[in-house]
């Protein structure tokens, strides 16, 4: 495991754009306070702590008011963290969990009356190995009845061999971060191609946060913009967006999350995009009930 990990920026600019009523953060997480929630003895890294509270505040200050928190590998399969932040507003944030494949019908009951609305799997060489497909396959089925969802963290080199097999899944699946293609190969790339192919299947929605991550440029990212603002125009009832504060494995050039919303009217650039980019999609994936 490694402990190098850079804080998060410790005074994020007021934003430039106003966002709208109920706008929500679809991807971001909280970490610790590790002297409260222990870290996974299996984790590939150590995080700075990042508690709800900092969330909270930080969330404030960008107009935010909706949150949905995903659980990183760093905490494993123990969700007390991401629930006790739930808990402290159980009407305005929601919950992605990772879970055990031999889980219970009621230990998936009481997360999902903790918040909890899909489940998190990686095939992302950083966080170690790649989460089992039968693993995958037997979660799945236990969650559809939930009405549950599948968040798909996976490095762009993998989607050609991985995207037969999510489509075999029974569940709507969440991909995480532009599905993590690299910016500087351009919108006419294979892994953004399948990217794009997947999503004309209806089951499939995409986060369009990540910006720092795709980018080769560097702040403010805006080599990052078109891939998102492609993902938006073509699929507007499909698209999430997210900080994903705080920024766990950014090594350098860690994003003010204030200059991270402004990115917004350039990803969406109509106020029917932003609504529904902000407002509308999460709302029916994750406030349905």
């Amino acid at each position: 495991m490694t402990a190098e990990n850079l804080p998060f920026h410790p005074n994020p600019k007021k934003p430039d754009v106003a966002l709208p009523a109920d706008a929500c953060d679809a991807h971001c997480h909280v970490f610790g306070p590790a002297a409260r929630f222990a870290f996974a003895p299996e984790r590939t890294y150590t995080p700075v702590d990042a508690p709800k509270q900092t969330l909270f505040a930080l969330h404030r200050h960008l107009g935010i008011s909706r949150t949905v928190l995903v659980q990183a590998s760093c905490h494993g399969t123990d969700n007390a963290a991401m629930l006790d932040m739930i808990a402290a507003d159980p009407e305005r944030v929601r919950g992605i969990a990772m879970v055990r494949p031999e889980i219970t019908p009621d230990e998936l009951c009481a997360l999902h009356k903790g918040g909890v609305r899909g489940v998190r799997f990686n095939f992302v060489a950083h966080l170690g190995k790649d989460a089992d497909l039968d693993a995958v396959r037997t979660t799945a089925a236990k969650i559809a009845d939930l009405g549950w969802h599948a968040v798909v963290h996976f490095d762009a080199a993998k989607l050609p061999e991985l995207a037969p097999f999510l489509r075999e899944l029974p569940v709507p699946m969440v991909i995480d971060h532009m599905g993590r293609v690299d910016a500087s190969a351009g919108l006419d790339q294979e892994p953004f191609r399948l990217l794009l192919d997947l999503m004309e299947d209806e089951r499939f929605w995409v986060k369009v946060c990540g910006s720092e991550r795709i980018s080769r440029a560097g702040p403010p990212f805006h080599d990052a913009v078109p891939f998102a603002r492609t993902l938006v125009e073509t699929f507007p009832d499909r698209v999430l967006w997210g900080t994903d504060w705080p920024h766990p494995n950014i090594k350098k050039n860690m994003p003010d999350d204030g200059a991270l919303v402004d990115l917004l009217p350039l990803m969406a650039p109509d106020d029917a995009l932003m609504r529904a980019l902000l407002i509308d999609n999460p709302t029916r994936l994750y406030w349905a009930d």
